[in-house]
C-alpha cells in the first residue's frame, strides 16, 4: 500500500459511503475506526494490512475524521483477538470474497511457479498475483516480506532443482558441457578486454557460441553451421526444459551468458543447468540466424549482379539525344537515294557511324537483355564461391512447410539434398528418370538456361 496520497485521491478511494457508514454503525471507538479503515484497505488491496504501520497515516486521519474518532486510536485497535477475525470474516462477505485454504495455496504457487515467477518476486509479479486472486475473489497471502508467504513460493515452488535436472542429462553430454568451459579459464574478468579470448589468442568453444553472426558473406553461414552442429553434438534432451517456463530458461540462459568468470566457481548442477539453457536456447537462435544469413546473402548475390551489370551496360544504356529525328532523317535519306550505299546516303545525316551505333546499343539494351546479363552473372558468381554453402546449409537444417503452394520448392530441395554428395564432374545434369521440378521455381525467362537442346536439366541450381 502506498503511503503518500493526494487530497483528490484520498477523498476519492478513503472517503466512506453510505453504505460503509451503515456497516460501522454498531461500532464505537478504536473498533470502530479499526473496521472503517481495514474495510476501505480490503477494498483497495483485496487483503488485510499485515501491519499497523502498512496503513497510510493519511488515510488514518481522514477516515478518524468521517467516524469522529481520533485517530490515536487506530494504535488502540486490537489486531490480535478475535473480534478483529468477525471483522475480517464481515469485510469478505460484503465485497463477495472469502478467505484462501490450504488448497488455493497450493493451486497458486502451482501458477507462481509455471507463468509468474521464473527467478524472483519482484513488485510486477506480486501485483499480478494479487490481481489473479481478486478476480477469483480468494484473500491472497500476506506479503511477509522476505520469510513470508509470497517469498518462500518464489524460492521452493519453481519446477526441478538443478539437481534434479542434471540427472536427466546423460554423463557424456555433462562431460561435453564441461569442455565448453574447459578452455576459457584464462578467459579475462567480467566486462573486461579480451573476454573471450583463450592462451594464444584463440576463443574459446564457450565465446564462440555465445557470438552473434558476423557480416554476411562465405564464412558467416559456414561458421553458424559448425556452430549449431557443434550444439547439437551434446545430445540435450528434448524435454530437458519442457516442464519449466521460458521466462527460467530464458533468466538460466542470461546468468551463463552475462557471468562466464564465475561458471567454474559454482557447484556442478547449477553450473551444468545454466549451460544446458544456454545451448538449448542458443540451437533456436542459431538456426534462425542461419535462415536470416541465408536470405540475405541471397539478396546480396543478386544486388551485387545487377550492381554488376549495371555498369557494363551503363554506357549502352545512355539515351541518345535526338533520336527522333534521327530516325526521320535516315528515313527520308533512304527514300531519296533508295540505290545509295549506307556510308554515302546515310551516316552524314545522324552524325556517321559512331551515331548509329549509339542507338543500335540502346535497342538493343532492353529488358529481356538486362535481365539475361544478370542470370549469366548471376550463375558465374554462384558457381565459382557461393556455390560452397549450400551443402552444409542443407546438411544443417530441416525445411518443413505445410503450405501446398510451395510443394514445387520444398521438392526442388529434396531433390538438391539427394546430389549433394554427387561431383559435378561426374555429371552436370540430373537423372533423366529425375522428376525436376520447373513451375514454381524456376522462373520462365530462366528456363532457356538450365535446359539444353536435348531437354537436359542442368544440376547448377539458382
Amino acid at each position: 500500500m502506498r503511503q503518500d496520497w493526494e487530497p483528490e485521491d484520498l477523498i476519492e478511494v478513503w472517503a466512506l459511503l453510505e453504505d460503509d457508514m451503515k456497516k460501522v454503525r454498531n461500532k464505537s471507538g478504536a473498533t470502530r475506526l479499526g473496521f472503517a479503515l481495514l474495510l476501505k484497505f480490503f477494498e483497495v488491496e483485496a487483503r488485510f494490512p499485515e501491519s499497523a504501520n502498512e496503513m497510510p497515516a493519511v488515510a488514518v486521519d481522514y477516515v478518524a475524521q468521517q467516524v469522529k474518532v481520533p485517530a490515536g486510536a487506530w494504535a488502540d485497535y486490537d489486531r490480535q483477538g478475535d473480534r478483529i477475525e468477525r471483522h475480517r470474516k464481515e469485510i469478505r462477505e460484503a465485497y463477495g470474497f472469502r478467505a484462501n485454504t490450504e488448497e488455493d495455496q497450493e493451486r497458486l504457487a502451482a501458477w507462481l511457479a509455471a507463468e509468474l515467477c521464473p527467478v524472483e518476486l519482484s513488485r510486477e509479479r506480486l501485483a499480478a498475483a494479487v490481481a489473479r486472486c481478486r478476480n477469483d475473489h480468494i484473500e491472497p497471502p500476506a506479503p511477509g516480506g522476505s520469510g513470508g508467504w509470497w517469498a518462500r513460493r518464489s524460492r521452493t515452488s519453481r519446477p526441478g532443482s538443478a539437481a534434479a535436472r542434471v540427472e536427466r542429462i546423460s554423463h557424456a553430454t555433462r562431460s561435453r558441457l564441461e569442455d565448453l568451459v574447459a578452455g576459457s579459464k584464462d578467459d579475462t574478468a567480467e566486462g573486461g578486454d579480451g573476454e573471450g579470448t583463450v592462451s594464444g589468442g584463440g576463443r574459446s568453444h564457450f565465446a564462440e557460441l555465445k557470438a552473434d553472426p558476423g557480416a554476411p558473406g562465405l564464412e558467416s553461414p559456414l561458421a553458424e553451421v559448425n556452430k549449431l552442429q557443434r550444439v547439437r553434438r551434446l545430445e540435450l534432451p528434448a524435454d530437458l526444459f519442457a516442464d519449466v517456463s521460458e521466462k527460467l530458461v530464458d533468466a538460466w540462459r542470461a546468468r551463463a551468458k552475462e557471468y562466464p568468470a564465475n561458471l567454474e566457481r559454482m557447484k556442478p548442477p547449477r553450473r551444468l543447468t545454466l549451460l544446458a539453457a544456454l545451448c538449448h536456447v542458443r540451437r533456436t537462435e542459431i538456426t534462425d540466424s542461419l535462415v536470416d544469413l541465408f536470405i540475405q546473402l541471397v539478396l546480396k548475390i543478386n544486388t551485387r549482379a545487377e550492381r554488376k551489370v549495371d555498369r557494363e551496360l551503363n554506357a549502352e544504356l545512355k539515351k541518345v539525344r535526338g533520336k527522333e529525328g534521327m530516325l526521320l532523317r535516315v528515313a527520308e535519306a533512304a527514300l531519296s537515294e533508295p540505290s545509295g550505299t549506307v556510308r554515302r546516303a546515310i551516316y552524314p545525316v545522324v552524325g556517321w557511324e559512331k551515331t548509329l551505333k549509339a542507338l543500335a546499343a540502346e535497342a538493343a539494351a532492353n529488358e529481356a537483355r538486362y535481365k539475361a546479363r544478370v542470370r549469366t552473372v548471376l550463375r558465374s558468381s554462384y558457381s565459382a564461391n557461393w556455390r560452397r554453402m549450400l551443402s552444409p546449409l542443407l546438411g544443417a537444417l530441416e525445411l518443413k512447410c505445410n503450405n501446398t503452394a510451395y510443394r514445387p520448392v520444398m521438392d526442388a530441395i529434396d531433390l538438391l539434398q539427394r546430389y549433394l554428395d554427387q561431383p559435378l564432374k561426374e555429371g552436370a545434369f540430373f537423372d533423366p528418370a529425375e522428376t525436376v521440378p520447373l513451375a514454381g521455381v524456376v522462373p520462365e525467362q530462366w528456363r532457356a538456361a538450365v535446359v539444353d537442346d536435348k531437354g537436359r536439366i542442368e544440376r547448377i541450381p539458382y
